[in-house]
Order: structure tokens, then sequence, then C-alpha cells
């Protein structure tokens, strides 16, 4: 027997009256007749062949067919309060909307100076920023949750993942410290560096293999008092005076006036590069091309 297509108005009904737990409530809640939601989860029954809800107690309760159909209604529902929100969001014709994953290794003001010129396309840009693991971003991006990810790594070669690496700068580093580490330290760099107090990107982040070869190199061995996945936090706490912590040199007045926290020394040969993955090779999103192309005069790099 071939059933009827499925009625997501019955199957409305039945949705809230399932997390409702009352018939009562649930007609109060969509401000519709008690009997009419009666009629519709009958009809709803009747075409699924299924009882879906029986009374325990004062409560109606899911049968173990009404706790699948409840599930899929989730979804359903969910999905369709998305897509009435996208819609709302692209009323504006010239409105442009922009899905940007930022990796937690990233600092927070070079995704920011990154993301700059987004801001002077001719369109009005609708912003909508992710932060989270390098990994997980991928995964949101390669399900098109995300136009484009933020990160100081490309992505892996020869993966299941089928995206992009746009290089978008290499950057300096420098030591920076509160201000009486700072005066403590920054004489005789780098040799006043032995036994310092410091806070350094986990082993997993690109930048900290590079500053451990930088120390082998000088011949200094710092105490490592802290590592962070998320520049954020490693910075909080060198603003705190805990360590002296490590940041691209051309934030410097950015994290004087923020963290009041100053320069030690650069950290010579060290460059931490970003990037942007997308879905494509050549990127058609106006919003990411003008990320990867803008120009990054801001960069000791680019001025070299």
């Amino acid at each position: 027997m071939k059933s009827a297509a499925l009625n997501f108005h019955h199957l409305r009904y039945f949705w809230v009256v399932a997390r409702e737990g009352s018939v009562t409530r649930a007609a109060r809640r969509l401000g519709v007749a008690v009997q009419t939601i009666s009629v519709q989860i009958a009809r709803l029954e009747q075409s699924l062949g299924r009882s879906l809800l029986v009374p325990q107690g004062r409560r109606l309760v899911p049968t173990e067919a009404g706790r699948l159909a409840v599930a899929y209604a989730d979804q359903i529902f969910q999905l369709g309060e998305r897509m009435d929100a996208a819609l709302r969001e692209t009323d504006a014709a010239n409105t442009l909307r922009l899905a940007v994953g930022i990796s937690d290794a990233l600092p927070k003001l070079i995704a920011y100076r990154l993301m700059e010129a987004v801001f002077h396309l001719p369109q009005q840009v609708r912003l909508v920023c992710r932060e989270g693991e390098f990994d997980t971003l991928l995964a949101e991006l390669a399900l098109h949750r995300l136009d484009v990810v933020l990160t100081d790594r490309p992505a892996p070669h020869g993966g299941n993942l089928k995206v992009f690496s746009h290089a978008l700068g290499e950057f300096e580093i420098t030591l920076f410290g509160a201000p009486t580490l700072a005066w403590r330290y920054r004489k005789d760099f780098p040799h006043s560096l032995g036994a310092a107090p410091m806070l350094l990107p986990t082993r997993g982040n690109a930048l900290r293999g590079q500053i451990e070869r930088w120390l082998e190199t000088h011949d200094v061995a710092p105490l490592i008092v802290g590592e962070f996945e998320d520049s954020a936090l490693l910075t909080t706490f060198g603003r705190a005076g805990i360590g002296l912590f490590p940041a691209p040199s051309v934030l410097g007045a950015d994290i004087a006036a923020q963290f009041g926290a100053e320069a030690v020394g650069v950290l010579d040969e060290v460059r931490e590069q970003y990037y942007a993955i997308s879905n494509e090779r050549r990127i058609r999103h106006p919003a990411v091309e003008a990320i990867r192309k803008a120009p990054v005069s801001w960069s000791p790099a680019a001025a070299a």
C-alpha cells in the first residue's frame, strides 16, 4: 500500500504537542482550538499507520514511533527556521553574507586585519564568524557551512577533503611582555632569555616548532610556564605578567594599547604564515576574494 504524502502542517501540530506534553498547552501556544489539534494529529497517525502519542499520567508522551517522528521533526523544523532566517538576510538585494571560520590559533587582531578589506566592498556585508579547532572548521567548510577558514597553516595534502589553501602573507614575530618583564629581559636579548618565564602555543601549532628551533640556535632555555591552543588566552595570561609571549610584530601598537605589554625583542627568522582555505581553487565569493587580494601593507614581509 502506497503511503500518503506527509502533511507537514499535521506534523508540526504533533511536534508541538510532543514538546509541550499537552494538547491544551500546544493549542495555547499555536493559537488554535484543542479540537483542531486533536483532529490533525489523528489524521497524521492515520496516514502513518502508527500511534504517536500515549497518555502517561497527566502528560502525553511519544510512543517509540513518536520518538522517532520527533527526532526527524526536530531536524525538519530547525532547517525550516534556518531557511527562513537565511531568506530574511537576503531581503536586502545588495547584502552579501560571509561565514568565516577562525582558527583558535589565529591572533584575533590578525583575523580582524585580514577581514578588514571586506568592509570596503561596494555591497553591504553581513559577517558571521565562528571560532574553533582547525580540523573542526575544515569539516564545516567541506559541508559548505562556512565560506572560508582563516588559519595559521595550509590544509593537509592528500586528505579526503577537497579544499584549497591560499597564502595571505608572512609575518615577523616579536616577544612581548608586561612592562616589568619586558624591562628585565630586554637587556642582553636574546641571551637574557635563559630561565625567563615564557608562554607558548601548544606543540600542534605551526609557530611552536619555529620558536623552539630559534631558542636552540641561540642556545637559550627559557622556563615554559604555560602552553595554549587559543592565542587570545595566551595573550591574556601574558598581559597578567605570567610570562613573555610571542605575537606578530605588526601588532605591537595594538598590544601596547590593549594589553599594556611591551616589545622585548624580535625573533629573527621566525615567521608566521596565514592562509585562507576555501572550497574553490578559483575563488568566486566576492568577500573571500577581497580577503585574498587585500594588500598586506601593514606586514613587515610585504615591505621587505
